[in-house]
């Protein structure tokens, strides 16, 4: 659920906008003209500057549709010959559980048991340009499709100036760059998309989760009209992509993105949370890293402790985490998170500390502080956060 709630559950605007919409109209044929449909394609196209959106439903939905479309690109307007495109992937990416998506995939919790794969797919090493310039030596590639931070994995931020590097490669070898900002856009890294702490402006990207602030499924395919437009009536659809429900419920996500200033919030309050975390305990924790609310801690792993025990600890002591890739504990919180609560991880330190030095990590609620209690609750009733 990593990044759907960046609003916060629930959020009322978002709640209203769906209830508002669903006494009205809720699905309607292609063939029949709805007023939402519009109104939705013209304020996300102009918020992230491009001349087209193809409405979908699911994240991995978006994936499949940037696939079929730098497909058609590269037949249409590159001319190669036809079935011979290839895509290339970073290891370690996740964009979803259908067959072409474990097909890319390097996670064998992933892939394994599901094959035959899908072909013409060829993999990377993440934020390595040398080897993405090998690999688009081949002049079958269409495009180049990666996560600015790889968040499944574990939150992996690359070098500065990858993803510069990638967009000149991919320019100067006429290959598209898709950016899947499924995850990390939507001011979930302190920008509106996290392309944006490099400037680079992609051929395609990919825009889910957050976009309906948890409440409906809705993913976006953005693009200029040289690529979208290869794609003729008929071509590709969605029975439920573009309906005025979710299509009102994504402009009332957007909305609140914009009125709340959470970018903004985003970016501030990740800097304070990465400080916070740096304090923790080296003997448990070798690693903080993130950009904004997209964060992640590594934990030293020893016979007797690893992220997945930490987090049994935590839940234990009140305090809900989630593991990944077994040494990693991926921390995305809501981007609507003021100082006054992040302020309160001084916890953690608490925390670890009973993880590091106690028998049965077991942390002793009645001589908590109540400084590092949530909402400053009374010793013994307080929760550490």
């Amino acid at each position: 659920m990593g990044s759907a709630v960046n609003q916060g559950h629930c959020h009322p605007k978002i709640v209203d906008a769906l209830k508002s919409q669903v006494d009205k109209l809720t699905l309607t044929s292609r063939a029949f003209y709805n007023n939402v449909l519009g109104e939705y394609e013209e304020y996300v196209t102009k918020l992230f500057n491009y001349h087209k959106v193809l409405p979908m439903n699911t994240g991995v939905e978006a994936g499949e549709t940037a696939c079929k479309l730098a497909h058609k690109w590269w037949y249409t307007v590159k001319g190669i010959p036809k079935y011979k495109a290839k895509i290339v992937f970073a290891a370690g990416n996740f964009w979803g559980r259908t067959l072409s998506a474990i097909s890319s995939s390097t996670d064998p919790t992933s892939y394994d048991g599901f094959g035959a794969f899908m072909p013409g797919f060829e993999i990377i090493p993440y934020n390595d340009l040398p080897a993405l310039e090998r690999a688009l030596q081949d002049p079958n590639v269409a495009p180049f499709m990666v996560e600015p931070i790889q968040g499944e994995v574990g939150v992996v931020v690359p070098d500065p100036g990858y993803l510069v590097g990638v967009l000149e490669l991919c320019t100067q070898h006429q290959v598209l760059f898709i950016a899947d900002e499924i995850q990390t856009g939507l001011a979930r890294t302190g920008r509106w998309l996290a392309i944006d702490h490099e400037n680079v402006r992609p051929d395609i990207v990919l825009l889910g989760k957050a976009l309906s602030g948890g409440l409906y499924p809705v993913s976006a395919v953005l693009c200029d009209d040289e690529i979208m437009l290869t794609i003729k009536p008929g071509e590709h659809g969605s029975t439920y992509g573009g309906n005025p429900l979710g299509c009102r419920v994504a402009i009332g996500a957007l909305e609140v993105l914009e009125e709340e200033n959470l970018a903004e919030n985003a970016e501030k309050m990740g800097i304070i949370l990465r400080n916070e975390l740096m304090k923790l305990p080296s003997d448990v924790v070798t690693t903080v890293r993130g950009k904004g609310l997209l964060n992640a801690i590594v934990i030293r792993e020893t016979k007797d402790c690893d992220a997945w025990k930490v987090c049994l600890r935590l839940r234990d002591n009140g305090l809900l985490a989630k593991p990944t890739h077994g040494d990693i504990i991926r921390d995305v919180d809501l981007l609507a998170a003021r100082e006054l609560e992040l302020g309160l991880v001084e916890g953690f330190n608490h925390m670890f500390l009973v993880l590091q030095l106690g028998a049965d990590g077991h942390y002793d609620l009645a001589n908590v502080d109540p400084g590092h209690c949530a909402l400053g609750l009374s010793k013994g009733t307080c929760i550490p956060v």
